[in-house]
């Protein structure tokens, strides 16, 4: 991984090209973001950055956290993430990453938290088939039907699909393009869909498949 960004969804609008080509595209606040932590091969067994996003009142961290923030100098952050960088050398603690560390056609995989959707059916959850609605099926039409066979094996298999609970859970799209990014205003327009609702935070990183 060469680079890395924790932001903040905005919503959804369209830009145009220069062709005049409608291009739907995700608006994300990327950045500022500090540098909290370096980890060391030596102390930790592995490199890595640490790195803090949005400001929080010093009231609102645990004594632990507020010690490790003030041993790296760093006001109280929201949200930590890791991130597993190439090349660490360039990097030190206090250093503050913005929406410029992405450039217009670089590929990134953007991380989130999809919306949660309750406890839904199994026709929302994994698309199952109705039920017909005639002939006396009666009103089951939306339920999941027969679950397994008869005395043998007499049981239902484990991994059957169910109803049960929808979303609210970790989400990767891979390989979207960066369409737009706005420096001043540390925004970063990425073409398409990324999880979860407006508000939630994120994870932009480079494409592992591009």
């Amino acid at each position: 991984m060469q680079k890395g960004l924790i932001g903040k969804k905005i919503g959804m609008t369209q830009i145009f090209d220069e062709k005049g080509n409608v291009i739907p595209v995700t608006v994300v606040e990327a950045g500022p973001c500090t540098v909290t932590q370096k980890k060391t091969l030596e102390n930790d067994g592995y490199e890595a950055v640490q790195v803090g996003f949005g400001d929080v009142k010093a009231q609102r961290v645990s004594k632990p956290m507020k010690g490790h923030f003030d041993k790296s100098d760093v006001a109280p952050k929201k949200v930590l993430k890791e991130f597993r960088l190439d090349d660490i050398s360039s990097v030190n603690v206090g250093d503050v990453l913005k929406a410029d560390t992405f450039a217009v056609g670089d590929r990134v995989d953007v991380v989130g938290t999809s919306k949660g959707k309750g406890t839904a059916g199994a026709i929302k959850r994994w698309n199952f088939s109705r039920l017909k609605e005639s002939h006396g099926t009666g009103p089951v039409a939306r339920h999941a039907g027969s679950l397994g066979a008869c005395s043998d094996p007499s049981r239902v298999f484990k991994g059957k699909k169910l109803a049960g609970h929808l979303g609210h859970e970790r989400v990767t799209i891979q390989n979207l393009d960066v369409v737009k990014v706005d420096v001043e205003n540390n925004l970063i327009a990425i073409k398409g869909a990324i999880p979860g609702p407006k508000g939630g935070i994120v994870v932009i990183a480079d494409s592992v498949k591009a």
